[in-house]
C-alpha cells in the first residue's frame, strides 16, 4: 500500500511539473526575428583595429572589452586614458587585454 501511494505521488509530481512547463512555454509568445544591425562596438572596434596586423584577434578582444566597458578609445592605438575600464582590463599574464 505504501509503495502504491509513493508511486502515485511521484507520478502526479512528474505530470504536474510537465504541465506547468508546457503552460509556461505556451504563454510566452515568440519574438519575431529581427535583422542584426551592426552595433556600436562593431563599428568602433572596426575603426580601432583598422591597422592591426592580426585583425581577427584585435576585433575579438576589442569586442569583449567594448561590451564590458561600454566604450572604445579613439584612434588605432593608444588613447586608452579616454576609457579607464578599457585601459585597466588585464589578461592572465598581467598585460593589457584590450587592444
Amino acid at each position: 500500500m505504501k509503495l502504491l501511494l509513493a508511486t502515485f505521488l511521484l507520478l502526479s509530481l512528474v505530470l504536474s511539473s510537465s504541465l506547468l512547463q508546457f503552460t509556461t512555454f505556451a504563454a510566452t509568445p515568440a519574438a519575431p526575428p529581427t535583422p542584426a544591425a551592426p552595433s556600436d562596438c562593431d563599428l568602433k572596434c572596426g575603426a580601432r583595429c583598422g591597422n592591426a596586423g592580426y585583425k581577427d584577434r584585435c576585433l575579438k578582444y576589442c569586442g569583449i572589452c567594448c561590451k564590458e566597458c561600454k566604450c572604445v578609445p579613439s584612434g588605432t592605438y593608444g588613447n586608452k586614458s579616454e576609457c579607464p575600464c578599457y585601459r585597466d582590463k588585464k589578461n592572465s599574464k598581467g598585460t593589457s587585454k584590450c587592444p
